[in-house]
C-alpha cells in the first residue's frame, strides 16, 4: 500500500498499554473521517492484536515489544501489530473460534475472530527473526 500518512509506535508488552494504542490509532485516523463504527471496529481490532501479543507472544510476562504501524491511503487503512515473542506454531489452528493457548485462564479465544469479523483483510505471518505479524485492512467509507 502506497502511503499518503503513517506512524510508527514501540511500546512495552504490558497490558496497560493496550488502551493507549487502541486510542493513538483511532486518534491518527481522525482526519479520515471514519464513521463511528469504522473507527470502533478499528480499535477493536487494534486492541485484539495488541493483547494477543500481550498474553500469547510474551506469555502474560511483559517484557517485549510490540510495534505498531499504520498506514493510510486515502480512504484505506492498514495496521500492522508485530512482536518478538514466540510466534504461532499453526496460523490456521489458532484463527478457529474458541481457540486458545490459555485454556486454565479466562480466555475465549476470539481475538482473530473478533479482527476478521471488524475488518477487510486479517493476515497473520510468523516473522523469520521470531514473533508474528498482524496485518489489518479496512477501506473507509464503504
Amino acid at each position: 500500500m502506497n502511503s499518503n500518512n503513517y506512524f510508527v509506535l514501540t511500546l512495552k508488552a504490558k497490558s496497560e498499554n493496550e488502551s493507549f494504542a487502541r486510542s493513538a490509532v483511532g486518534a491518527f485516523l481522525v482526519p479520515l473521517s471514519p464513521s463511528i463504527e469504522e473507527l470502533t471496529d478499528i480499535k477493536t481490532a487494534t486492541s485484539e492484536a495488541v493483547t494477543n501479543s500481550i498474553v500469547h507472544a510474551y506469555g502474560g510476562k511483559q517484557d517485549g515489544d510490540i510495534t505498531i504501524t499504520v498506514v493510510t491511503n486515502d480512504h484505506e487503512v492498514e495496521i500492522i501489530v508485530e512482536d518478538d515473542g514466540c510466534g504461532i506454531p499453526n496460523i490456521e489452528e489458532a484463527k478457529q473460534p474458541f481457540y486458545t493457548t490459555r485454556p486454565n485462564e479466562d480466555r475465549s479465544g476470539m481475538g482473530f475472530t473478533v479482527m476478521e469479523s471488524f475488518m477487510d483483510s486479517v493476515v497473520v505471518t510468523n516473522k523469520k527473526t521470531g514473533g508474528i505479524r498482524v496485518s489489518l485492512k479496512k477501506k473507509l467509507g464503504t
